[in-house]
């Protein structure tokens, strides 16, 4: 039921948002801090997970970036570097961060509730000294971003915990959803066979991770 004293429909100023949710508890500024310290350093070598939120003029994106615990490399308390993988070479993420540098980070330990959330500055970097930091196999990623951070916490565990995210609750059969290749052959309309949309995906997953 809605509070008959909340103003109705939406809200356009912070003023005004601010009134209908309660002050923060003292903990949770304090949290914030302006550096990474040992817990985060600590969480960042054990997540193999993290969404990426960027925006520009264009427009606002996020997108997942993952890989083996320890794939986001802390250079020091300031500065953490994480590899650009083959993708789908849109580009949306690395567009908005070289016209706009304010970047989001949410990183993810599985079977850890609390996530660790970074804000901070980002240029997306080719040298030699970047990208050969990762080596799979002879290949190196064919970017790097560096992330220069200005505000790091972790979060309480309370979506992860309502989401049960590691809990097998919510967890479907894969049949409840039409396979990737139906649902993009549908989407952008092609006139490829589902069948050669599975077999160039399921190449792409065995031969091009890296």
């Amino acid at each position: 039921m809605s509070d008959p004293q909340s103003p109705a429909g939406a809200i356009h100023d912070v003023a005004t948002l601010r009134q209908m949710y309660p002050e923060p508890h003292e903990r949770a500024l304090k949290k914030a801090l302006p550096a990474l310290d040992s817990h985060m350093r600590r969480f960042i070598s054990l997540s193999p997970f993290l969404c990426l939120a960027t925006a520009s003029a264009d427009g606002a994106d996020v997108t997942p970036r993952g890989d083996a615990p320890g794939f986001v490399q802390v250079v020091d308390d300031h500065t953490l570097l994480i590899p650009d993988w083959p993708g789908n070479n849109r580009l949306d993420s690395l567009s908005n961060v070289v016209r706009n540098p304010q970047v989001g980070l949410l990183l993810f330990v599985p079977g850890m509730d609390e996530t660790l959330r970074i804000n901070g500055e980002a240029e997306v970097r080719i040298d030699a000294e970047y990208v050969e930091r990762w080596n799979v196999g002879g290949k190196h990623p064919r970017s790097v971003l560096r992330v220069t951070v200005k505000e790091a916490y972790l979060h309480c565990a309370k979506a992860v915990i309502r989401s049960r995210l590691w809990k097998d609750d919510y967890r479907i059969e894969r049949g409840q959803m039409p396979p990737y290749a139906v649902m993009i052959k549908e989407q952008a309309q092609l006139a490829q066979p589902v069948e050669e949309i599975e077999q160039s995906l399921q190449e792409s997953y065995r031969n091009r991770l890296y």
